[in-house]
C-alpha cells in the first residue's frame, strides 16, 4: 500500500516522467481542436497557502494523466458531476490564485477550487507544540493545507488501485488504465491528459485491460464491484456525518477495508483526522519521527493520540519535515506479470 507521505513525487521521479509520452494515447483519442475560451476566477485565501504542496497531494505519481505541472501552472483533469473539466491554476501573486477551466464541468471545477486549495480545512484546536518536530514543521510550512476534491468515486477507485502494492505499481496501473479508458481532457493542456472513466465506465473495462494495465484481479474486481453500486456509495459518503460514518459506508463493501476508506476520506473529503491504518510504511515513518524508532499500527495511533481531529495533519507535517527513517535494504523491485 502506498502512504499519504509519498503522494508528492520526488524531483527525480518528475524528471523521469517528464519526457515520457502518455502510454496508449492514440491520435484518434487525442484531437487538438482550437480550445474554447475558458471560464476564469480568482481565489484569495484567508490563510497562508502553499499551493503546490497542498494541491499536488492529489497527484497519483509524476506520470498521472489527470494531473501535471507545467512551469508555474498546475493542470488537473477531472470528471465532475456536470461533466469532464480541465482546470489550470497558478499563484499570480502571493495570496492570489487564478483558475481557468474548460469543458462541460468547468463551472463546477471553478466553484470547487477553494476546497481543492484547502479552504475547508479547519485548523482550530490543533496544537503543534505537543511535539518539537511537529511544532518546527508547522512553523516552516504555514501554508500546508488539506485539499479535498469532493469526487468520492474517483478517490475510492484510485485507493483500491493502491491496495497491497508499491506506489510504482499502483501509479503505473492508474496511468495506463485511465489513459486507455478515461476521457480526453478539454482545453490547451501541455500534454494529453485524461479524466477517469465514469462510474459505469469502470464496470466495462475488459478483464484483459486490467491485466495489461498491471492491476491484479483482487483490486480490479473490487473496483468493478464498487462501481456497480457507485452512485449509492457516493450519496452515502457525502451524507455521512463524520469519518466514522464514512468508514461504515465503505468497509461494508467487499474488498474495501479501513486503509482504503481512510485514503478515500483524505483525498475526497480532506479529512484531517483520517489515518491509513494497515499501510506498509506509515507506522514506521510516524514512529521514527515522533519516537525515534519504528512502531506498529497500535503504537502509531498512540503516538498520534495527542492530536484528536488532526492526526492526518500531523502525518502530513511529518512528511513535510523531511525526517525519514534510513533505508535498511534495497528498494523492492516488483515483478511484471503483464506479458504472462
Amino acid at each position: 500500500m502506498t502512504t499519504s507521505l509519498s503522494r508528492i513525487p520526488r524531483a527525480r521521479d518528475a524528471e523521469r516522467f517528464q519526457a515520457r509520452a502518455v502510454e496508449g494515447a492514440t491520435s484518434a483519442r487525442d484531437p487538438r481542436p482550437t480550445p474554447e475560451r475558458p471560464l476564469e476566477t480568482e481565489y484569495r485565501p484567508r490563510h497562508p497557502l502553499d499551493l503546490r504542496r497542498t494541491v499536488l497531494a492529489q497527484r497519483h505519481g509524476a506520470g498521472d494523466p489527470t494531473m501535471t505541472v507545467s512551469g508555474t501552472v498546475i493542470w488537473r483533469a477531472s470528471r465532475t458531476p456536470t461533466g469532464v473539466a480541465t482546470l489550470a491554476i497558478r499563484e499570480t501573486h502571493p495570496g492570489v490564485v487564478r483558475g481557468a477551466a474548460w469543458g462541460p464541468g468547468r463551472e463546477w471545477a471553478l466553484a470547487q477550487l477553494p476546497a481543492l486549495c484547502g479552504a475547508d480545512d479547519d485548523v482550530s484546536g490543533f496544537d503543534a507544540s505537543r511535539h518539537p518536530l511537529i511544532a518546527d514543521a508547522h512553523r516552516r510550512n504555514p501554508g500546508l493545507r488539506l485539499s479535498r476534491t469532493d469526487l468520492v468515486f474517483d478517490a475510492l477507485a484510485s485507493a483500491i488501485f493502491e491496495q497491497k502494492v508499491t506506489g510504482m505499481q499502483a501509479f503505473g496501473a492508474w496511468r495506463r488504465i485511465v489513459t486507455w479508458h478515461g476521457e480526453r481532457a478539454p482545453g490547451p493542456t501541455p500534454q494529453p491528459m485524461f479524466a477517469p472513466p465514469t462510474i459505469d465506465g469502470w464496470q466495462h473495462v475488459p478483464s484483459w485491460v486490467w491485466h495489461r494495465g498491471g492491476l491484479e484481479p483482487p483490486q480490479s474486481k473490487t473496483v468493478v464491484r464498487a462501481a456497480r453500486h457507485g452512485d449509492a456509495i457516493v450519496r452515502a459518503v457525502l451524507a455521512a456525518e463524520d469519518g466514522e460514518a464514512v468508514d461504515r459506508v465503505l468497509v461494508s463493501r467487499p474488498g474495501i477495508g479501513p486503509w482504503t476508506s481512510a485514503e478515500t476520506r483524505i483525498r475526497a473529503l480532506g479529512d484531517a483526522d483520517a489515518v491509513s491504518v494497515g499501510d506498509f510504511h506509515l507506522a514506521h515513518h510516524v514512529g521514527y519521527a515522533l519516537a525515534g524508532a519504528r512502531t506498529d499500527d497500535d503504537g502509531m495511533l498512540r503516538l498520534l493520540a495527542p492530536w484528536p481531529g488532526h492526526r492526518q495533519r500531523v502525518i502530513r507535517l511529518i512528511g513535510a519535515s523531511g525526517v525519514v527513517e534510513p533505508r535498511r535494504a534495497p528498494r523492492l523491485h516488483p515483478e511484471d506479470h503483464r506479458d504472462r
